[in-house]
């Protein structure tokens, strides 16, 4: 087992203090926006392999000074760091990312390949000689990164598209704040109402998001007008929620074709505990809030708004799936074990939970292969058949699959609960 060291991205949009918060430590003066966990090659943690890092390491084929990047770790030896099985569907590589999220302000809109087109666009990118960290690089691996997200806090966000019907009522709304204040409509208006009134919903919602995306100053300033009318007193009745956040969005990214956008988009709410999934295509943008992030581990974005960074529109369009989803929760089960998981459908990963009062009995890992964990309150004790290592809170550790089977215990004389997340791949669940 290895105690890790691991990077903080201070992103403009991250919290100044809400990571700090809940890893006991000082803020760093800055924002804090992701705190990465895992070994992905732009940001990997390191692994601490002196003696003091832990017990029941694997020895490393070389001295590396105590300190080891963890992708180079796992290069050295992936059949035991990661068990054959991850290493014959994923390759030697750690497939999943571990991410401590903290949202100040919205992030971009967002969308992500499949696995396919992961890899056609990063082939294609790469035969055409773009520059890895050119502004307009689409494709930067060759992997899918479906994700999910476990709130920590109220956690708010946009999430997939909804029923065509549901949009159109609030165009349909904002038509009749006009009409009653007498101003003049918006052409645009109108317009939607004609797209989200097809009756093939797919067709309904990839008219209105493709004339929203492509409207240049036309959507620029048709939001303006909507948003003067919003602030000015127009009522927002039963679509206050979305149309608030239109305006908030509108603060930040005046005229961006992504404020419009939102209005398309499932408006959720997450309270501490509950949890979302998001496929490939889904169309989503976290608004506020703290939580536990897990995905596959790429960093393949496609962008459609809400950012000053490059939007490619044709290939967005070729990534979004343009179908109305119900809110993709994903509950916990709890296995006879006593193991809280969440799973979504994905092999990569999945995500457990571990409270652990003063005194409670351990609880066993879930472990597939390789899993990486956090301690986010109390202290926590690990054991295996070739170590053990304790971890308080803040600190994480990796956990190669042949260290397993790991139970966690709660440190004895605590007093508070302890409480660690831990990922591994589902490809035993």
């Amino acid at each position: 087992m290895y105690a890790l060291e691991n990077v903080l991205r201070p992103y403009a949009w991250g919290s100044p203090t809400a990571i700090a918060d809940l890893l006991g430590r000082r803020p760093s003066g800055g924002p804090e926006a992701e705190l990465w966990i895992g070994a992905h090659p732009d940001s990997p943690s390191v692994a601490l392999t002196a003696a003091a890092g832990g017990a029941g390491r694997h020895t490393p084929e070389a001295d590396d000074g105590g300190r080891l990047a963890l992708d180079a770790l796992i290069a050295r030896d992936p059949e035991h760091c990661l068990g054959s099985a991850s290493v014959a569907e994923f390759g030697p590589r750690l497939p999943f990312l571990l991410k401590v999220l903290a949202a100040e302000t919205p992030l971009s809109l967002q969308v992500h390949p499949t696995a396919a087109q992961a890899r056609e666009g990063f082939a294609r990118e790469e035969a055409a000689g773009v520059d890895h960290a050119a502004p307009d690089r689409n494709y930067k691996d060759a992997f899918h990164k479906p994700e999910m997200i476990l709130a920590l806090t109220p956690f708010e966000a946009l999430c997939g598209f909804r029923p065509a019907a549901a949009s159109r009522a609030v165009f349909e709304h904002l038509a009749a704040c006009f009409d009653l204040a007498g101003l003049e409509l918006p052409p645009l208006v109108p317009q939607l109402l004609t797209d989200l009134a097809q009756p093939d919903e797919s067709a309904a919602l990839r008219a209105a998001f493709e004339r929203l995306i492509t409207g240049g100053a036309e959507v620029s300033d048709a939001t303006a007008l909507i948003v003067s009318a919003l602030v000015s007193g127009a009522p927002q009745g039963q679509h206050e929620a979305a149309l608030t956040t239109a305006v908030d969005l509108n603060d930040r990214y005046p005229g961006d074709p992504g404020v419009l956008i939102s209005l398309l988009l499932n408006r959720i709410s997450l309270d501490p505990g509950q949890a979302v999934y998001l496929p490939a295509g889904n169309v989503h943008a976290y608004l506020h809030g703290l939580g536990i992030e897990v995905m596959a581990s790429s960093d393949n974005v496609l962008r459609g708004g809400l950012t000053p960074k490059f939007v490619d529109v044709p290939e967005l369009l070729k990534t979004v799936a343009f179908e109305a989803v119900a809110v993709p929760m994903l509950p916990a089960q709890t296995t006879m074990l006593g193991q809280e998981l969440f799973r979504p459908p994905f092999r990569e990963f999945q995500l457990q939970r571990v409270e652990l009062a003063p005194g409670a009995e351990p609880v066993p890992l879930a472990q597939s292969g390789a899993a990486v964990l956090i301690v986010v309150g109390g202290s926590v004790r690990l054991d295996s058949p070739k170590g053990e290592l304790r971890l308080d809170r803040g600190a994480s550790a990796f956990l190669p699959a042949a260290e397993a089977p790991v139970n966690v215990h709660a440190v004895s004389g605590a007093d508070a609960p302890a409480l660690a997340f831990a990922v591994t791949t589902a490809l035993e669940a």
